[in-house]
C-alpha cells in the first residue's frame, strides 16, 4: 500500500516533536502542516526542524491543507474539548481520522458528554475515527493504572502520583500553568478561573471508574502554587525566585462518600534546580496490593509525542466513531514499517 499520509495542525513544541518522530518512521509521510504563527508560514517542514528532506510548506489555511487527502491528522492546538470541537468537526467531515493532544479529549465524556455524542455521530457519518491521547491523561495516571488492575481479584482503592517537569512543553502550557507569575497574580487568576493547572484529572478519574465498572458519587480537585526559591529557566518558560515554577494539583473521586481514587500531580519547570526528583507512582489497594514506581518520570514531552504517533495504526484500523484508550489495542512502539500495522479494509 501507499505510505500513510499525515497532516499536522499546530506546529508548536508538540507538533514539531510529532513531525520529527514521523520523519524517522518507515511507511509514513507528512503531506500537510497548518499553523497560525506568521513566522512559520511558507517555511518547509525540514527548514523549521532542520531535519530530513520534507519540502511541504507550512500554511495558515487548514482548508487548503485538508485537500491533501491524508489518513490521519494530528491536532496539537488546544487543551479543552470545547475549543477543539470545531477543528475536529472540520477534519472529520473531510474524511480524515484525528488524533488530538487535547487533555480533555482523552475521555471527553467526563466534561463534555453532548459534544462527545456529536463527535461520535459525525465520525461515523464520515467513516473515520477520533482519539485523544498523550502521556497524561492518556497513559500514566489512567491507562497504566487500569492495566495493572488486570492482575487483581479485588480493587479497594487507587492512588496515583506523578511528579513531573514542565520544561519540554510549549508556551501554551506555560501560560496555563502560570509559570513565572507572582503569588498575587496567582490568587487573582485562580479566583477568575484563568489558570488551568493540570487539565485531565476529571478525565483520568472517570476513565478509571468506568473501566472498572464503578459509579462515582463525586469528583473534586484542588490547586496550589509551587513557588520557586531559585531562578529557573526552560526552553519556553522562566520563573524568577519568588514566582510560580508551576502548580500542584490534587483530585479525588468518591464512592459512597469515601475517597476511592486519589490523584496528586505537582508539575513545574526545572524541578531538579531545587533538588526535586521526578517520578510516576501507582498504588493499588486490594488483592494483591500492587505498587509501581518509575523514576525519573516518563518524560512528558517525548511521552506525549510517542503516544500520539504509536496510536496512529490503531485509529486507522478502528471502527468509525469517537474512541478512547479503553477502546483500542494497548499502546506499543512501532519499530518497523508503519504499514505492517494497518489492516486493509
Amino acid at each position: 500500500m501507499e505510505k500513510v499520509k499525515t497532516i499536522l495542525w499546530g506546529f508548536g513544541a508538540m507538533g514539531q516533536g510529532i513531525a520529527e518522530m514521523l520523519l524517522d518512521k518507515k511507511g509514513v509521510e507528512i503531506v500537510g502542516v497548518c499553523d497560525l504563527n506568521p513566522e512559520l508560514k511558507g517555511k518547509t517542514v525540514s527548514e523549521v526542524l532542520e531535519k530530513g528532506h520534507n519540502n511541504v510548506k507550512i500554511s495558515n489555511d487548514i482548508d487548503n491543507v485538508l485537500e491533501n487527502n491524508a489518513d490521519v491528522l494530528f491536532l496539537a492546538t488546544d487543551s479543552y474539548t470545547s475549543k477543539s470541537y470545531s477543528k475536529i468537526e472540520k477534519v472529520l467531515k473531510a474524511g480524515v481520522n484525528v488524533i488530538s493532544t487535547a487533555e480533555e479529549m482523552s475521555y471527553p465524556y467526563a466534561s463534555e458528554p453532548e459534544l462527545s455524542k456529536k463527535m461520535d455521530e459525525i465520525a461515523k457519518e464520515n467513516n473515520v475515527s477520533v482519539l485523544g491521547t498523550g502521556i497524561n491523561p492518556g497513559f500514566v495516571m489512567d491507562v497504566l493504572a487500569i492495566s495493572l488492575t488486570g492482575a487483581m481479584t479485588d480493587v479497594k482503592g487507587i492512588e496515583v502520583r506523578r511528579v513531573n517537569s514542565l520544561s519540554p512543553f510549549g508556551k501554551t502550557v506555560m501560560e496555563e500553568q502560570g509559570v513565572g507569575i507572582s503569588m498575587d497574580e496567582f490568587n487573582d487568576r485562580s479566583q477568575k478561573n484563568e489558570l488551568a493547572g493540570h487539565v485531565g484529572f476529571k478525565e483520568s478519574v472517570y476513565m478509571i471508574a468506568d473501566a472498572l465498572g464503578l459509579e462515582l458519587d463525586d469528583f473534586e480537585q484542588q490547586m496550589k502554587p509551587i513557588i520557586t526559591t531559585v531562578n529557573r529557566k526552560s526552553k519556553y518558560g522562566k520563573a524568577n525566585k519568588g514566582t510560580l515554577a508551576g502548580i500542584d494539583m490534587t483530585a479525588q473521586g468518591t464512592i459512597k462518600g469515601k475517597e476511592y481514587i486519589k490523584m496528586s500531580h505537582p508539575q513545574q519547570i526545572e524541578p531538579e534546580d531545587e533538588g526535586i526528583n521526578t517520578g510516576d507512582y501507582i498504588i493499588l489497594h486490594g488483592s494483591p496490593e500492587i505498587k509501581m514506581s518509575i523514576t525519573p518520570e516518563i518524560e512528558g514531552g517525548l511521552g506525549t509525542i510517542a503516544m500520539c504517533v504509536n496510536m496512529m495504526p490503531h485509529i486507522i484500523n478502528a471502527e468509525p466513531g469517537l474512541k478512547t484508550m479503553l477502546d483500542l489495542p494497548i499502546p506499543r512502539a512501532i519499530m518497523g514499517d508503519v504499514r505492517k500495522n494497518i489492516i486493509k479494509k
